[in-house]
């Protein structure tokens, strides 16, 4: 049942649609064939909605990595600057191939994003110690490294808001990736095979063959072992637009160690929560929120987030405006 203070992120499509979009989110590179199985409907129809939602709703579905199982460490930055140069700070952010989720918080005075460098070879903190501090215009930097995602990557809104059932949802959903399970070492072909997988997640494998020099077979398979790893995961991204009435917010919790633990997974299984994460510093949970209008976000601030336990601060910022999602920035009309 849709929460009081949530909104259904899926009310925007008819039903079926609304169930091939769930699908895609529990599974990207899910055949449209098997999709089709599972909704009982033809592989034609699913191949035919699909095709409409990526015209008519900007819909694409990435195949992204994670950094932390490949072992590098990602940081969520805060920029301040002077709210005539936020836009054009931000722009340029979004241009970079190391940041995701590009954001004007507060109005337009201040800049969130996360970032983390692909190759390792890099310099990690170039772009905070460096870049960002001699920028014109910028006031304040501030960085906060990720430590554990409660909530995200390839789940979202879109796989667990969406109307397919807990049956449909098993048959679609993927094996869960072992805590254990040790990360493969990648080469110049994986990190081929990942960025090309980042721009269109459902690219065909004699296509992603062609481009690292592999057979369709061996692209196959190293996918498989990307994703039993962790270190390949399958998420949606929407073109501008489509949600302009819904309020999205940050928000920064300040927890007794104790109950870090306790509280992450709690607000992870909040419907009002599109990620959440433990990071460094004195605010040590991170959440993006997803809720109706004010109201809402006022009364899930005042009942299930003042009910946690160990919190010893609470910090928001309205999301104005996103610029880049999980996927590589596109220019308009790409």
């Amino acid at each position: 049942m849709e929460s009081d203070t949530t909104w259904a992120p899926l009310r925007v499509f008819d039903p079926l649609d609304q169930r091939i979009v769930q699908a895609l989110q529990l599974d990207g590179r899910a055949p449209y064939r098997r999709i089709g199985e599972v909704l009982g409907v033809s592989d034609q129809t699913v191949a035919r909605r699909h095709a409409r939602l990526r015209e008519t709703a900007g819909l694409r579905v990435l195949g992204l990595a994670e950094p932390l199982r490949m072992g590098l460490t990602p940081w969520f930055v805060r920029v301040r600057c002077a709210p005539d140069a936020a836009q054009q700070v931000g722009e340029a952010l979004a241009r970079r191939t190391d940041t995701r989720w590009v954001s004007l918080l507060s109005g337009g005075t201040e800049i969130g994003c996360m970032t983390h460098v692909a190759d390792p070879a890099q310099d990690p903190h170039a772009l905070l110690l460096q870049k960002l501090p001699r920028t014109p215009r910028v006031v304040q930097v501030t960085a906060h490294a990720l430590l554990h995602v409660f909530f995200g990557g390839d789940l979202s809104p879109y796989g667990r808001l969406g109307p397919l059932t807990p049956g449909q949802v098993a048959a679609l959903r993927p094996p869960a990736v072992a805590e254990s399970a040790e990360p493969p070492l990648l080469d110049d072909g994986d990190r081929r095979l990942l960025e090309l997988l980042a721009r269109d997640g459902r690219t065909p494998a004699a296509e992603l063959a062609a481009a690292t020099g592999w057979s369709p077979t061996t692209v196959r398979r190293r996918m498989a072992e990307l994703r039993a790893s962790g270190v390949l995961y399958f998420d949606l991204d929407f073109g501008p637009g489509l949600h302009p009435n819904v309020l999205w917010t940050s928000l920064w919790l300040e927890v007794e160690p104790a109950h870090l633990a306790e509280v992450g997974a709690t607000i992870a299984g909040h419907a009002e929560v599109a990620f959440a994460a433990a990071t460094t510093g004195t605010a040590n949970i991170y959440a993006c929120l997803l809720c109706r209008d004010a109201p809402s976000l006022y009364r899930y601030l005042t009942g299930p987030v003042a009910a946690l336990p160990g919190v010893r601060r609470t910090e928001t910022a309205p999301i104005h405006r996103t610029l880049k999602g999980a996927g590589p920035f596109l220019l308009p009309g790409r």
